[in-house]
């Protein structure tokens, strides 16, 4: 079953299709592409906690600012952590992305072929098929540890709550 949950972009109510991720539920399997069209899932970083960044679209300034300080801060903690971000943006625009912003320690993913990550995890924006900012801490047994849905789409999620999360 689908709920539906409001944020906004620009100030704008977008509606959210999904169930809500909280902490301590069981994270939603799923598979995305990367920039090379390879599947990549949960099994893909079993045993490693995943940080799952969620933006609309690499081709904004936010998204790039997100996955650029993933890509350097959650990174250098250490190689007990998987960085990836998930997006609408075709594997190819993710690759293009990622080469040219020099993410090498960060995996850039796309939903855009059947948004099944968008609806598992209730990011996919129902009005523009785009989906909404967030991130997510899945721990070693893909439990979710921590979850953070970004009220207003075009803003930055809480970095530094998060990476004080993950120095804990």
């Amino acid at each position: 079953m689908n709920k539906t949950r409001t944020v906004t972009m620009k100030g704008n109510p977008v509606t959210l299709v999904g169930n809500e991720i909280k902490t301590g539920d069981k994270a939603p399997a799923f598979t995305v592409l990367d920039g090379g069209m390879q599947p990549v899932s949960l099994d893909t970083y079993k045993g490693k906690i995943k940080v799952i960044s969620v933006t609309p679209s690499l081709d904004t300034a936010v998204c790039d600012l997100q996955l650029r300080r993933f890509n350097s801060e959650i990174a250098s903690m250490g190689d007990r952590y998987a960085v990836i971000n998930v997006s609408m943006d075709l594997p190819f625009a993710i690759k293009r992305f990622c080469t040219t912003a020099g993410i090498e320690n960060a995996v850039a993913a796309s939903d855009h072929r059947e948004a099944a990550f968008g609806t598992a995890y209730g990011v996919l924006i129902k009005e523009l098929r785009l989906l909404a900012r967030a991130v997510f801490v899945v721990d070693e047994n893909d439990v979710v540890t921590y979850a953070e849905y970004v009220p207003e789409v075009t803003s930055s999620p809480d970095f530094d709550k998060l990476i004080a999360f993950l120095k804990k």
